[in-house]
């Protein structure tokens, strides 16, 4: 048995001890993480009642970005919105039953769907933690705007908890993505607040809860968003994103959304405002990670280059993250990143602990990763950093996995991940580093 095929086999039993179970629910990494949207009714009037909701973001490592969060629910009876502070309804639907009233309901849509309002709107149409244009940052990354609140006045509806309906099939959208699953709404604790000074609580009449949950990514082919290619310093070979990880140039069903960089920008997407825009890969991924190991002459330290780009052309990422499962502990061996902000976490399974890096831009300067269309006018559709870790011989066996990482998640999707007989193996000692 050759060298390299024993390292091959190191490899494989070193990451299938780390492999996550299929039990692990729709975030591994955080598997308690969702999104809460939260209804609290702070005053009854004469035929309804007043709301604040709050749509909180509990992931780790997910955040919704523009174009922003759709918020959707089914009213119960004849229920209206009589006006919106913070965010408003896409329709106003058929108010024609209040028609000679001078009092005409914001929305009277069974089923509206709600947008947030842009920052620059009025004060006087403004309420706390309101008008971000819809996007929600991980509480990770930017706790302060890893919420969203607007409020309502809701008419023809239960005027106590004892007589007022909860609306139903709550839905999240987040284009361009699939958004999140929502589950029915349940009546909990009444929410308690403190004033500003601390000296008073009060408390609202009625709170009920909605938690919704993001799509499991592998649940469809077409949810596929981004892949993972592999180098190093110490072997030629370049791996390269697995053929067709988010789609194939000749699937019938995407024609149309793949551009040749060599040829002038496209304005829109033709054929789906939902599907992205790509340039022409073998991938065909809109979102490109590649990790490359540097041969560094420092006795003490190694370094590791990251390059994320975005290879859509009709969408830029922002707020981005990226996370990086490793074996050892990233706690013990990394010294420094430049140019990105990071956070460590330790991840326990049932077998092991594993690490988990999270990354992100700098604010206004690079946490937004322009579209590829950019790049006809000279901007750059990518960010890139360098690592730089301790060596310590015993744990920097490359032919164990350690150089590499187990899992890389873009924006907390599971991004795809070379075979492992692709991998670049070290082909001399590991003293060569």
């Amino acid at each position: 048995m050759t060298i390299n095929s024993l390292l091959i086999i190191s490899f494989f039993f070193i990451f299938s001890c780390t492999s996550f179970t299929s039990t692990e629910a729709y975030e591994p990494l955080n598997r308690d993480g969702n999104i809460t949207i939260k209804w609290d009714a702070i005053k009854w009037t004469p035929d309804g009642y007043v709301a604040v909701v709050t749509i909180s973001n509990f992931y780790k490592y997910r955040h919704i970005e523009a174009p922003g969060w759709l918020l959707g629910w089914t009213w119960r009876n004849k229920e209206v919105i009589w006006n919106m502070i913070g965010a408003q309804t896409t329709k106003q639907g058929n108010c024609s039953r209040f028609k000679g009233s001078n009092n005409i309901p914001h929305s009277c849509e069974k089923n509206p769907i709600v947008v947030d309002l842009l920052p620059e709107t009025p004060y006087n149409q403004q309420i706390a933690n309101c008008c971000k244009g819809g996007v929600i940052s991980s509480p990770v990354s930017d706790p302060q705007n890893s919420a969203s609140s607007f409020q309502l006045t809701v008419g023809a509806a239960g005027t106590t908890n004892k007589t007022v309906y909860l609306p139903k099939n709550f839905t999240l959208k987040t284009p361009p993505g699939p958004g999140y699953i929502c589950g029915p709404a349940k009546v909990v604790r009444p929410t308690r607040f403190i004033s500003s000074d601390g000296r008073r609580v009060t408390q609202a009449m009625m709170t009920w809860e909605v938690i919704c949950v993001a799509y499991l990514q592998v649940a469809a082919e077409d949810t596929r968003s981004c892949c993972v290619s592999l180098s190093s310093d110490y072997n030629n070979t370049i791996t390269p994103c697995p053929t067709c990880s988010c789609g194939c140039q000749n699937n019938k069903n995407r024609h149309g959304n793949c551009v040749d960089h060599h040829k002038s920008m496209p304005l829109k997407n033709n054929n789906n405002s939902s599907a992205p825009i790509v340039q022409c890969t073998d991938h065909m991924c809109p979102t490109q990670v590649h990790w490359h190991i540097v041969k560094a002459n420092e006795k003490k330290y190694w370094r590791v280059k990251i390059k994320v780009t975005n290879l859509n052309y009709i969408m830029n990422s922002s707020q981005w993250n990226l996370e990086v499962v490793q074996r050892p502990n990233f706690d013990h061996k990394l010294i420094k990143i430049s140019s990105f902000n990071y956070k460590k976490f330790n991840f326990s399974s049932r077998r092991n602990s594993t690490s988990v890096l999270m990354m992100w831009g700098v604010k206004k300067k690079n946490d937004v990763i322009i579209g590829a269309a950019g790049s006809f006018d000279g901007g750059k559709n990518y960010v890139e950093s360098e690592v730089l870790f301790k060596k310590e011989k015993m744990n920097l066996a490359l032919e164990k996995g350690w150089g590499f990482p187990i899992r890389v998640y873009f924006n907390g999707d599971r991004c795809v991940m070379p075979p492992l007989d692709a991998y670049p193996y070290l082909q001399d000692t590991i003293t060569s580093l």
